[in-house]
């Protein structure tokens, strides 16, 4: 039976003497104190009228949504949600009372040695809870700061239990899930001040010394680099994945690595013609490889999302060190700062990730709130206090690497920005893209030069200064050097040489040592070396 006010069963029913009718006593209180009379019939009506009905106190009644069973399970989702809440609160409670405790304890046993050692002044019990207060906060800080380090840095292979191997790869971190801050977001150290003040030094230095450079003596001359002619050419990657997608030399071994769409990097050595080591790891394509020139250390990005350290031994052979998992979309671009000590890595999930290389451990990770595209292409400037980054949607932004925040920006390409190359010389800045190279003046921030090499329907790939800012380097459906000039001055192109690959797209170039050759990658498997006979390494193998 209902409250004929209300329509549901009531708690308290009650009923009209005159009408027979069923009410929830509260509600016909009010309206007759109100009113004085029956809200149904309109007759007059007092509480002496009103005739209450007993029930059982035990069982309350049963709402509607108690007769099906639909009701019934709403019902319970609804106590089970308050079960939930209470007991959260309850948690809650719990947690404030032990830190309540915690503090007290402290508190009472400053109070006790404050009274041995017979102090009077009162001044010295509050700076003793204030300093217990500091120290905890200190010591919670550092507690997090250890837990996130050790799951960044990888458990030595010596140390991992029978448990652990079956879920552990080589380099792999020991933990995947990192700690969440409030808005979701994986908690990162962030770059110290420590690290600013080695990466401003390291300015500094570099700065320092460019005032001084000049051109080496060793360099290749214009005459020399207009004869050059392919040498040899090294098949490195499956012939079922063709394709060398990046490359990068250590010139002071002469070798280089190639990272290919066969989810492979190949470390090889020019000199002897020898591959020295072939990295597997990865589960898609190698979009991106770097060199550290310290510690025999290599760098690989991949389609699968990850950034791999790898590890030189004695016997040639790397090994992962690092398995960085801070990206959500394919990684595009590593590149190395000039301390050698940090890297970055740009992906198209548009973040960028500033990483200790000796940890593995990401400080940053810097996203761009007003842009959704996502990054192509990364470099830093010789200098290391700008970074410089490529976006799917033409964009080029420059970053400062000690706030990260974005400081300029260029427009003006058309397709992704595949490519950046900052001069030695530290003012010029080359881009590519689907529609060209541009040049842009770094002390000015404008673009005062664009090289469209190719039709509408080939993009540009590459583009590469070498070491000593002298010569430019473009690859697409061919490969062609240019004369660094000025600003004003005319950027003449000086050597052009076709793809030999037979795909139309040559996909890397990079300068060897004083640019005595020119080692390049294509869609097919082979890596390419141009240079001056006689000066390259051993007979072509093929």
């Amino acid at each position: 039976m209902n409250c004929s006010i209300s329509g549901e069963v009531p708690e308290e029913p009650v009923v009209s003497k005159k009408s027979g009718l069923l009410f929830e006593k509260r509600l016909i209180e009010r309206h007759i104190s109100d009113y004085g009379k029956c809200p149904i019939t309109g007759e007059p009506l007092t509480m002496d009228d009103i005739v209450p009905i007993k029930t059982g106190k035990i069982v309350k009644p049963r709402p509607v949504q108690a007769a099906s069973i639909p009701g019934m399970l709403g019902m319970f989702q609804i106590e089970w949600d308050g079960l939930m809440l209470s007991n959260f609160a309850l948690e809650q409670q719990l947690h404030t009372a032990r830190q309540e405790l915690s503090h007290a304890l402290y508190q009472y046993y400053c109070g006790m040695l404050w009274i041995l050692l017979g102090s009077k002044d009162w001044w010295l019990h509050d700076a003793a809870c204030r300093v217990i207060a500091r120290l905890k906060k200190e010591r919670d800080e550092a507690r997090s700061l250890l837990a996130q380090s050790e799951r960044q840095i990888p458990m030595s292979m010596s140390t991992v239990t029978a448990v652990n191997a079956s879920a552990l790869s080589n380099g792999k971190r020991a933990v995947e899930d990192e700690e969440l801050g409030p808005n979701g977001k994986k908690l990162r150290p962030g770059i110290s001040s420590s690290i600013i003040t080695e990466l401003t030094d390291c300015n500094a230095a570099l700065s320092q010394q460019r005032k001084k450079r000049q051109i080496p003596p060793s360099l290749a001359p214009i005459d020399a680099v207009e004869r050059y002619t392919q040498l040899s050419s090294y098949p490195l990657h499956k012939t079922s994945k063709p394709g060398i997608l990046s490359a990068d030399i250590y010139y002071s071994k002469d070798i280089v690595a190639t990272g290919g769409v066969d989810t492979n990097a190949v470390i090889f050595d020019r000199q002897s013609g020898q591959i020295l080591s072939t990295l597997s790891g990865h589960s898609k394509k190698v979009t991106s490889v770097k060199f550290v020139t310290q510690d025999d250390l290599v760098l690989t990005a991949s389609a699968d999302k990850t950034v791999r350290v790898w590890q030189g031994s004695d016997s040639e052979n790397y090994n992962c060190r690092h398995i960085l998992k801070d990206h959500t979309a394919e990684v595009q671009a590593v590149t190395v700062h000039a301390t050698n000590n940090y890297f970055v890595s740009a992906s198209l999930d548009n973040t960028w990730c500033f990483y200790d290389l000796s940890s593995g451990l990401c400080l940053t990770q810097v996203a761009d709130a007003s842009e959704t595209e996502g990054y192509t292409s990364a470099a830093f400037h010789p200098d290391g206090l700008i970074l410089g980054t490529g976006t799917s949607e033409a964009l080029v932004k420059i970053w400062d690497v000690k706030s990260q925040a974005n400081v300029a920006r260029f427009d003006g390409h058309v397709g992704a920005v595949t490519a950046i190359s900052f001069s030695e010389n530290g003012y010029f800045l080359a881009t590519a893209a689907h529609d060209g190279v541009k040049l842009w003046d770094l002390r000015k921030l404008r673009n005062f030069r664009t090289f469209t090499p190719y039709d509408s329907n080939t993009a540009t790939n590459s583009v590469e200064f070498d070491h000593s800012g002298s010569y430019l380097a473009v690859a697409g459906s061919d490969i062609r050097v240019y004369q660094v000039a000025n600003v004003k001055s005319e950027w003449n192109c000086i050597k052009t040489f076709p793809d030999l690959s037979g795909t139309g797209k040559a996909t890397c170039v990079k300068f060897g040592p004083d640019a005595k050759y020119l080692a390049v990658g294509s869609m097919d498997r082979n890596l390419r070396i141009f240079g001056l006979p006689g000066d390259d390494g051993p007979v072509e193998s093929s």
